[in-house]
Parts: C-alpha cells; structure tokens; sequence
C-alpha cells in the first residue's frame, strides 16, 4: 500500500489509501488577497498566524504555507519572506507543512528551515522545472507534488494529464525518488466551465491509484469556481473524489459544510475505526435553525482526525 510520509518536529502524517483524508488547509496563501499580501510585505503576520491556527483548530491535517506577494522580482523578494513565514508557522503549530512556491530560491530556502519532513508544492512535467527541483527532493528527501502540465499547458484531455504524471514519476525514478514520495495534483477543471470535468477526474484517479499507485492531491475549490453556493459543490465533490481515490486535497478547513463531507467519507471509507473521530467532533452537534449560520465543530484534540502519530520530542529530519 502507497504510504508518504510527512511530519512537523513532533507529529508525523501518512498520506494513504488507508488513512484518513488529508485536508491541507489552503489559507496561508496572498493570492488573491490583497490585505494579506500588503501585510507580509510590511512584515505583519497577524493574519498568518490567526489563519494558521484557525485551519488547526478546524481539522486541518497540514498548512500549505505561500509567500508569493508580487510577480514583481520574485527571485529577489520571495525566499526570504517564505523562510519568515515558515518559521512563524511552525513556532505555532505542530501539523505538517507544504512549502508552497514556483521560485526555486524560496523552495529550497524554504528547506533549509524546514522542521521534520514536508511537503514541496511542487514540481510540474516541464523540464526546467524536472531539473530544478528533483535534485532539491532527493537532497532533503521529501515529497513533491507533481501537477499533470508541461511546457505544452493543461490540456484537457485526461489521458494526456495521466501521461505527464507518470512522466514525473518516471523521472523521478531517474533521480533515486520512490513513487511513494510523488503527489500527484491531475488537475481538476471547473464543472462550470466543462461539464465532463467530474467525470474526467474521477476516472484519472482511478487510473493514478491502479496503474501509478500514487496519492494524490488537488486544489479542491477549482472544482466549483464561477458557481453561486461554491461550497454546496464543493462538499459534494468531496465524497466522489475520495472515492475515486484521491488521498488528499487543498481547501478551506474552516468550512464547516465542508469539513463535515471530508469526516463522513472518512467513515464511510474505513479510514475512522469505530467513527471515533465522528463522534468526538459532533456529539455534542446540535442543528442550527434554518437561515441560520451552521455552527462549527470542534475538531479532536487527539490529532485523530488527521490520522498523526507523535513523535515527542523527535529533533528536526537530518538533511542529506
């Protein structure tokens, strides 16, 4: 069975077939948010550090954690501004962490910080970029994210998606990487915009899990981008993905509506023995009146919902 294996200083995660789901919790990102970007660049992480625990408190299994303020001389800026938040993070919480950025500079600064074992968010078919950070996986050896595109784009048709991603896989090989430490990310096209798109992803992860044996990953709101009531589709997405053998995804812990279809797929999957984490965070569930905000559960304080093993003590991964 495919197992990738990431970790904070303290707490170790398996991504899996036969874990729970792992919801990498997507908020530490200044894209597309300008408030926060103008913040990082001023050097406050209030944001940062209230976003970074909300997710934790929410269920989230793993931060994914960006720095990418500006198109502006990225090269120059990012690095350092990642290495900052990094070490912010990870002074807050203890889950896993995937190092979020298209600069090699700030991936690999990114590294030398890193406490344990994360997740680098990633690596693309192309071959500038193979060739860039490869080497920076098996050096730190960590696992990658691998998005189905090259130098050709995203295309649409998921035959070429799987094509590319067993190209990296294969290349990675080259490079002395198990497929277990690849992450797979086959692209998941907005439902709005290509009404097959649910069906393309479900039967590519059937082929990713069956004939790749990789995990994989996605960005779990493209799903649903331009509908009204995105998270209604969002969570109904969920379910059929997991399903279909996805092991992991990138989205909003702090959605409620959300968070509730990733628990009970976890259930319905095998992967909550006795639905223990089920009833910890909803026994005490009462329904909320109609027109009326859902109200949040409260996520385990075990650390059982996102599947982690302590490892009390345990000093930072040995870099090669």
């Amino acid at each position: 069975m495919t197992r990738t294996v990431v970790a904070s200083a303290t707490r170790e995660i398996v991504i899996g077939f036969d874990q729970p789901f792992c919801v990498i919790g997507e908020r530490i990102n200044p894209t597309g948010r300008k408030k926060l970007a103008a913040e990082m660049v001023e050097g406050n992480f209030d944001t940062v550090r209230k976003d970074a625990l909300e997710q934790v408190a929410a269920g989230a299994t793993m931060l994914d954690v960006n720095a990418g303020v500006t198109a502006v001389d990225p090269n120059a800026t990012e690095p350092a501004l990642l290495v900052k938040t990094m070490e912010i993070v990870q002074e807050l919480v203890d889950v896993p962490l995937s190092i979020d950025s298209s600069v090699t500079a700030a991936i690999e600064a990114a590294l030398e910080v890193a406490k344990g074992r994360p997740l680098v968010n990633s690596v693309t078919g192309e071959e500038e970029k193979l060739e860039a950070i490869l080497p920076l996986i098996k050096k730190y050896d960590v696992p990658v994210v691998a998005i189905s595109n090259d130098e050709t784009g995203i295309s649409e048709d998921p035959d070429v998606r799987f094509e590319v991603a067993k190209k990296i896989v294969e290349r990675a090989a080259d490079f002395g990487i198990p497929s277990h430490d690849i992450v797979v990310d086959p692209l998941v096209m907005p439902i709005g915009a290509m009404g097959t798109a649910g069906q393309q992803v479900f039967a590519l992860l059937r082929r990713l899990r069956e004939e790749l044996k990789v995990n994989t990953t996605c960005g779990l709101s493209n799903i649903s981008f331009g509908l009204p009531h995105r998270h209604g589709i969002n969570a109904g997405f969920i379910p059929m993905v997991i399903g279909a053998g996805m092991t992991s995804a990138i989205m909003n812990p702090c959605r409620p509506q959300e968070m509730e279809a990733v628990r009970a797929a976890n259930v319905l999957n095998g992967t909550d023995p006795d639905c223990m984490t089920w009833i910890r965070t909803y026994k005490d569930y009462q329904p909320h009146a109609p027109g009326a905000p859902a109200p949040a559960a409260t996520a385990p304080a075990s650390g059982g919902d996102a599947g982690g093993r302590r490892r009390g003590g345990r000093a930072a991964r040995a870099r090669a």
